[in-house]
């Protein structure tokens, strides 16, 4: 099971890789080359970055907080 760190990295990656793809469909479209297959993989990449998103919101979501635990200033009973 990955770790909050892997997932935010990850997000991380793959936001860079969809700027990129981003501006290399900017370049066939002024070339004049159909875009469509490129365009079809960006918005598989923007699944898979909702989809990291939506992990990384449960796995905040599973962290104790800051004060699990603790009941009256720290005392354990």
């Amino acid at each position: 099971m990955p770790d909050l760190e892997f997932v935010r990295r990850e997000i991380e990656y793959m936001r860079v890789q969809v700027g990129r793809q981003r501006n290399d469909i900017l370049k066939l479209q002024r070339a004049g080359i159909c875009t469509a297959s490129a365009e079809i993989l960006l918005q598989r990449m923007l699944a898979k970055i909702e989809g990291l998103c939506a992990e990384r919101d449960r796995l905040k979501n599973e962290l104790p907080g800051p004060t699990a635990g603790k009941v009256l200033g720290g005392r354990k009973w």
